[in-house]
């Protein structure tokens, strides 16, 4: 497919700024064009075409929640409990895990674009993360989409569920919320999740599968870092404490609670706090059968 989010041409002779083409991928309906559309991006970036403007608001359209964010028709979204349970030992399981991992990476390319469409005035480095992040997304997106293939199956094919871009839509107003409910609570659980399956899908044979999902774990760390760092960067500007202001806004929230057996080798190495793994290390024991 080619990529007509942007014109080289109109690139080379006005350029474009960073959060301006976020909000343009951001809106873009189409899979893989919001994919192209990324790596298209990196390229201008590396030629020098990109500039950055922190200071528009660019949510003063009228229209702005109305367009975002850019998704195909399919797959149907439903409430998370009508979604099936799949197993790895089939391979219509296989395909529905994939699926559903696939699934969780397209909402992520979304949820970074959005973090720095949304949230105006904040130093540079906050929006070239999110731009790293969002990126790295679409190549998880491209490779489980790829892998669906060799199954048979599509994006779309399967039900899915809306839960990431919910909690988004939850934490548009405040920075500190957004970052402790999105990447520091749900991507969190993504560095528990993304070993079991892992295992599973080596287990069931799936060694493709299972090396993709180890990408996807290393390239997560990274993206929780982001997430604590600037977390923390809004509550040092707000005066207030991280770990009792998460504890409160998971409460405000209602956040989904993690899933043992926690990685909190991978949680430590995305910044998270001792007294936070420590915490999470005394509920698993508690919750451990004896």
């Amino acid at each position: 497919m080619t990529d007509t989010l942007f014109d080289p041409v109109e690139l080379m002779n006005h350029g474009i700024d960073l959060r301006a083409a976020a909000l343009r991928v951001l809106t873009c309906t189409d899979p893989l064009q919001k994919v192209e559309a990324t790596r298209s991006m990196r390229a201008f970036i590396d030629m020098e075409m990109v500039r950055l403007d922190a200071t528009v608001d660019l949510t003063a359209d009228a229209d702005f929640e109305q367009n975002i964010p850019g998704r195909p028709e399919k797959p149907e979204l439903v409430n998370a409990l009508k979604v099936p349970k799949r197993s790895a030992n089939t391979p219509e399981g296989r395909a529905g895990m994939i699926h559903a991992l696939a699934h969780i990476e397209f909402n992520a390319i979304n949820l970074a674009l959005d973090a720095m469409v949304r949230f105006p005035n904040l130093p540079a480095d906050y929006y070239w993360d999110w731009w790293m992040v969002a990126c790295e997304e679409a190549h998880h997106f491209s490779l489980l989409s790829n892998h669906l293939a060799t199954m048979g199956a599509s994006y779309g094919d399967f039900l899915a569920h809306n839960g990431l871009w919910e909690m988004a839509e939850k934490t548009r107003h405040k920075l500190a919320d957004r970052m402790a409910m999105v990447p520091r609570t749900l991507e969190a659980r993504g560095l528990d999740a993304c070993p079991v399956m892992r295992d599973k899908l080596y287990q069931a044979g799936d060694v493709d599968g299972a090396m993709i999902l180890d990408v996807i774990l290393n390239d997560e760390i990274g993206h929780v870092i982001v997430g604590n760092r600037w977390f923390l960067y809004a509550c040092e500007q707000n005066n207030i404490e991280p770990v009792l202001t998460y504890r409160q806004l998971s409460e405000q929230y209602n956040a989904p609670k993690g899933r043992p057996p926690y990685n909190i080798a991978a949680r430590r190495a995305a910044g998270f706090y001792e007294e936070e793994l420590t915490h999470l290390q005394n509920q698993f024991s508690r919750a451990a059968p004896q």
